[in-house]
């Protein structure tokens, strides 16, 4: 069977669904807003806990205030949704305190399962609004500067800020942009364990971007961009102050 014959309609929309940063100002519907939301909650996770909370940001000044959090993103408060997925560990460690209960401390195994569950929650969230027409955005920025939008958010010990979601109708700009190219399915599928890839093989892997410039030249702009960047160091010194808390 010949790969095009596989794809279906879910194949076809998360192969086209890409990062939307522009909307129009038609309002999402509340029942849709629901589906999304309810869709979320369908995820894959771990023991059937949902070790996340969902904060449903309605709030027109708080909207406001994330924007000045998340790197002045002025998108943020045109967004018709917005959605905070918070890695919970708090919730069950209340739960067994209420039942009288005695259990261990939570650790950073704890966080790390949380925050996989709230990332894998998110990501139905996007993939459900797609099939609705609407688009969505991730925002990083939440992680950074992890002390300030926990106050803002108002979040209490062991409940950290995962992902950040927009969601909007796109404009017809947005709908016709194209997405940007993964990596050859080659260069990220290994089988049975990992090799550490040579020079040759990065270089191959990335050409999608640096087609037009040389190898060195893009690697260097894109880690002063990426990873050596000031949001990047910022969200690193953030969640390690964070981690303190845990044992």
């Amino acid at each position: 069977m010949s790969a095009d014959s596989c794809i279906n309609e879910v194949v076809r929309q998360l192969s086209e669904r890409k990062s939307v940063r522009a909307f129009t100002n038609q309002p999402i519907p509340e029942g849709v807003k629901e589906e999304i939301m309810r869709a979320a909650t369908e995820a894959p996770t771990a023991g059937n806990q949902q070790l996340y909370t969902i904060l449903d940001i309605t709030d027109p000044d708080l909207k406001t205030k994330l924007v000045d959090t998340c790197d002045h993103q002025p998108f943020i408060a045109a967004a018709p949704l917005v959605l905070i997925f918070l890695a919970d560990v708090r919730r069950w460690i209340d739960l067994y305190d209420a039942a009288g209960i005695n259990h261990r401390n939570p650790g950073p195994g704890d966080l790390m399962l949380a925050v996989s569950d709230a990332n894998i929650a998110a990501q139905n969230a996007v993939s459900a609004a797609w099939s609705f027409g609407i688009g969505s955005c991730y925002i990083g920025d939440v992680m950074e500067n992890c002390e300030k939008q926990r106050e803002l958010l108002n979040l209490p010990p062991l409940v950290f800020p995962a992902a950040m979601l927009v969601f909007g109708y796109p404009t017809d700009q947005q709908k016709t942009r194209v997405k940007p190219p993964r990596c050859p399915l080659d260069s990220i599928v290994q089988e049975n364990g990992y090799r550490i890839r040579d020079a040759k093989e990065l270089c191959s892997m990335t050409e999608k971007d640096w087609h037009t410039t040389t190898f060195a030249d893009w690697a260097r702009r894109f880690c002063e961009r990426k990873f050596n960047s000031g949001f990047s160091r910022e969200m690193n010194r953030s969640v390690a102050e964070y981690l303190k808390q845990y044992p």
